[in-house]
């Protein structure tokens, strides 16, 4: 039995959230579906779903390929994560203390990524620390913001991929632990606080460059160019003028004098 759009769209986000898939890697449609046994036309299907969620891109003569996340985008994005999760917590609060069921699957949870640090397989721990953002969210009881949350953890894995994040992975499943802590313990407004500054410290760990002048090489090549300092002839003098030295002038003035 061949492989539905489906199941191809969310094999290929857990491979970018695994990091195995890079920003802008080739989605070529044959090879897809000749690796999930389907037709081109499946293939399509699934591409053109990831890229109305924002996951991949297609170029009319190039193919398809992932996205490669600008910076405005990667702002944006952390962004969008701050409203949902906080707003999702904050939510919660409302109702009390999460209920015991949702405990035990978010400690399940956390007990894998504990499992998964002291492994070697990065690719199933970085999946594992994004999916914990879904995860919580399903346990919080909006499946409908959990797919939307799955795409934009995506799509940060991306930007933290693309701008080189130095966020310590050890450190984030301790933000994790603490978070769940906290909800536990029915405290939402430090389980908030905790997830705003979880998510500040992945931003802040990004080497995002500040906006830079796009006509700056271009401005700086074509700025006119300075004048030369008109040199003034020496009166004569019965004394012989000593030849002056490029430390006592400036270049300009020197070569003047020389020729």
């Amino acid at each position: 039995m061949s492989t539905s759009a489906s199941e191809i769209s969310a094999r290929i986000v857990e491979a970018v959230m695994a990091q195995k898939l890079a920003p802008g890697s080739r989605l070529g449609e044959q090879p897809l579906a000749m690796l999930f046994d389907c037709s081109r036309t499946i293939v399509r299907e699934a591409l053109t779903r990831l890229a109305a969620r924002g996951i991949v891109t297609v170029s009319a003569r190039r193919g398809w390929f992932v996205i490669e996340p600008s910076q405005d985008e990667a702002r944006e994005a952390f962004e969008a994560r701050r409203v949902i999760e906080l707003g999702l917590i904050r939510s919660t609060g409302s109702t009390g203390k999460i209920d015991k069921a949702a405990l035990r699957q978010l400690k399940a949870h956390l007990q894998r990524e504990k499992a998964a640090l002291k492994e070697s397989d990065v690719g199933n721990r970085s999946f594992l620390l994004g999916d914990f953002h879904v995860c919580l969210a399903e346990c919080l009881g909006n499946t409908l913001l959990a797919d939307t949350l799955r795409d934009f953890t995506a799509r940060t894995t991306l930007i933290a991929m693309l701008y080189q994040s130095t966020h310590d992975a050890v450190q984030s499943c301790e933000d994790h632990v603490q978070i769940v802590a906290a909800l536990e313990r029915g405290d939402h407004a430090a389980a908030e606080a905790l997830m705003a500054a979880h998510i500040g410290t992945v931003q802040s760990a990004l080497r995002v460059q500040a906006p830079t002048d796009p006509l700056a090489q271009l401005r700086d090549a074509l700025a006119p160019l300075q004048p030369q300092k008109k040199t003034t002839a020496a009166k004569p003098t019965r004394r012989k003028a000593a030849t002056p030295s490029p430390d006592d002038t400036d270049s300009s003035t020197y070569l003047g004098a020389l020729l």
